[in-house]
């Protein structure tokens, strides 16, 4: 798989998201207790995006409605979203966080 350099670990802090463009997708990229998701960056249910929502225990709220997904797996987990986040891979070298190609 390539891996696309999107950010530096400093970019966020805990509990913080960042909307990004990776290629042509839009992705959420997430910080939790120091380790780093991503999903796309539109809710499932509407046009929302998800890096205006509020993060907290591992889930992010929609702004719009209020639909709640797992950010670990994309699940969504609350009316009146009913299909999940797609997730994206994510490693972090050093200070350097990536996403995996297929996310472009």
């Amino acid at each position: 798989m390539n891996w696309i350099r999107v950010a530096s670990a400093s970019d966020l802090q805990d509990d913080e998201v960042l909307g990004l463009t990776v290629g042509s997708a839009r992705i959420a990229l997430y910080r939790i207790e120091g380790e780093f998701y991503a999903t796309d960056n539109r809710c499932t249910h509407a046009e929302a995006l998800m890096s205006e929502g509020y993060l907290e225990d591992g889930c992010i709220e929609c702004p719009l409605h209020q639909a709640r997904f797992d950010i670990r797996t994309g699940a969504a987990l609350c009316a009146p979203a009913t299909e999940p986040l797609r997730t994206h891979p994510v490693k972090r070298e050093g200070e350097e966080i990536y996403i995996g190609a297929a996310a472009a």
